[in-house]
């Protein structure tokens, strides 16, 4: 269970964006941690992820991490990219466990959306993706009420094609944070 007060004293914002905290008030009431999409699950993050990344206090202040992205260690922050718009409306970025930093929404609600494929995001050094094993994977337990949920706060209904979103994300911020990004890391 996570308390709404903590999480957002973690992340250093009194508010957060509404769908955010939506979403843990979800995830509290309906689910326990990863039950309602495959490796998902918000998390309270002291940032020592990022920091292995870069310890440079711009790039740890400008990254906004709030869940596990898949069972291996990879997660999930939000970009907060110097624009003047609202935390729920800046790119969400996927950090791989085994390398990689992907843009892979441009906002909270495409992220919101892409969960609704329910399964573990891939990240490599080249590409963050969503691959179904059609005849292995299982669906998560409380998917439907993800679902049902998703539907009644947001008029989405389950993905068919991730990538289609994630690529329209990267088209639109990809460029931007790869040059920013570079100023904190470099994979030399």
């Amino acid at each position: 269970m996570i308390d709404i007060t903590e999480f957002k004293q973690n992340l250093g914002w009194s508010e957060i964006p509404v769908e955010l905290e939506k979403l843990v008030d979800f995830q509290n009431a309906v689910s326990s941690f990863e039950n309602y999409s495959q490796g998902f699950g918000v998390l309270i993050d002291n940032k020592s992820g990022l920091k292995s990344w870069s310890d440079d206090d711009r790039f740890l202040n400008s990254m906004l991490p709030f869940a596990q992205a898949n069972g291996s260690g990879s997660f999930y922050a939000i970009w907060n990219n110097g624009t003047d718009q609202p935390l729920n409306k800046m790119p969400v970025v996927v950090f791989g466990d085994e390398g990689g930093v992907h843009i892979v929404a441009e906002n909270m609600v495409q992220l919101l959306h892409l969960l609704t494929f329910d399964t573990e995001i891939s990240v490599d050094s080249d590409e963050a993706y969503f691959y179904k094993d059609e005849d292995g994977d299982e669906e998560s337990e409380d998917l439907n009420e993800y679902l049902t949920w998703i539907k009644e706060n947001y008029g989405l209904i389950q993905i068919e094609n991730p990538d289609l979103l994630i690529k329209k994300a990267q088209a639109q911020y990809k460029e931007s944070f790869d040059q920013w990004f570079g100023q904190y890391f470099t994979d030399n």
